[in-house]
């Protein structure tokens, strides 16, 4: 799983905290309560923290699964093909993956202005291939 530098940072710290918790291997992530100190937090209770934090935060609709679709939206930003995307991201069919990429119309606009340009630019270099030598514009 690809991952920031940043949140490399993050993951080193932790793993030095975990290592305090437990140094059993197992799960990545540990309980600390006095009920199930140290045992792997299953993912029930991994998505109750998250949608906890959200909720502190004021980010009401972010759960565990936000960071794929956000991650898979960047990939198509970025100008990756959808099958590239799909493959990515384990999808057998990229109708999966085209329900996690929420490109704005902004984006859109975007790539279509990034578009015309390029076809602008070769439609220019022809004609002016055309007029070499001539001193005027087919």
């Amino acid at each position: 799983m690809p991952y920031s530098a940043a949140t490399g940072v993050l993951l080193s710290q932790y793993l030095v905290h975990r290592a305090a918790v437990s140094r059993a291997r197992g799960g990545l992530f540990l309980s600390e309560s006095r009920r199930n100190f140290a045992q792997p937090l299953s993912l029930w209770t991994w998505s109750k923290v998250v949608r906890r934090i959200a909720v502190e935060a004021g980010v009401e609709r972010f759960s565990t699964h936000t960071t794929r679709h956000l991650c898979l939206t960047d990939l198509a930003r970025m100008g990756w093909e959808v099958h590239a995307i799909a493959t990515f991201a384990g999808h057998r069919h990229t109708d999966s993956t085209m329900r996690y990429i929420h490109l704005s119309g902004r984006d859109l606009a975007e790539r279509f202005a990034r578009g015309m340009e390029h076809i602008h630019a070769q439609r220019v270099a022809l004609l002016n291939v055309g007029t070499e030598g001539t001193g005027e514009a087919r």
